[in-house]
């Protein structure tokens, strides 16, 4: 943020904390420019200066909860394989679910919002960004290998969907019963992803 000692926050500045602020309190919520500009205190013609569109709001949000939810991109560490970095990325996605009753918590809020009912345009909204921020990070990451040569040339979004349907799988047996090396299998299931991936 641009922020600086003794000085107001910027107008762009509010309006993302804002924007976060509305999020954490309600992850399905659809970031109305108006909502927004109004928990920011500035007007609408200000928030559509600095975000001409409310995907680009939603969008850079998310990119900045993703950069405080997962510090330190282990994809950069080039003292460490390919593979491995690629699996501890992945881990970074399904860690916040946590096990055991976080996980079902998690998963049943999920189910009450996305499946149980028909989800609201703003519900469907909010998570298509979601989808996006997710598919656009793992591309990076591929996109990073890549260019390292540690990955062949291909469709990197098509990749990136076949790791996060993996994910997804694994956060689900996350919430299920099971026994206490289901955490050795997860390893397994990932690595065997990331293999599929990177001999592609």
């Amino acid at each position: 943020m641009t922020e600086s000692a003794g000085s107001k926050p910027s107008s762009r500045d509010r309006i993302l904390v804002a924007a976060a602020t509305m999020v954490s309190e309600n992850p399905a919520a659809r970031l109305s420019v108006r909502a927004v500009a109004a928990r920011a205190g500035v007007s609408t013609g200000s928030l559509r200066h600095h975000f001409p569109t409310q995907r680009a709001l939603q969008d850079t949000v998310l990119a900045g909860i993703y950069d405080v939810v997962f510090p330190g991109d282990p994809i950069h560490d080039t003292d460490t394989p390919a593979r491995d970095r690629l699996v501890g990325c992945l881990r970074q996605i399904i860690a916040p679910i946590g096990t055991g009753q976080q996980a079902r918590d998690a998963l049943g809020t999920t189910y009450q919002t996305l499946i149980a009912t028909e989800p609201s345009e703003d519900t469907r909204q909010a998570y298509f960004a979601i989808e996006r921020q997710m598919q656009h990070r793992v591309e990076h990451w591929l996109s990073v290998l890549a260019d390292e040569g540690a990955l062949p040339d291909g469709d990197n979004a098509q990749r990136a969907r076949f790791l996060l349907t993996v994910i997804n799988g694994l956060t689900l047996e996350r919430a299920l019963p099971g026994s206490e090396s289901a955490l050795v299998s997860e390893t397994a299931t990932l690595f065997t992803a990331v293999d599929c991936v990177l001999r592609d």
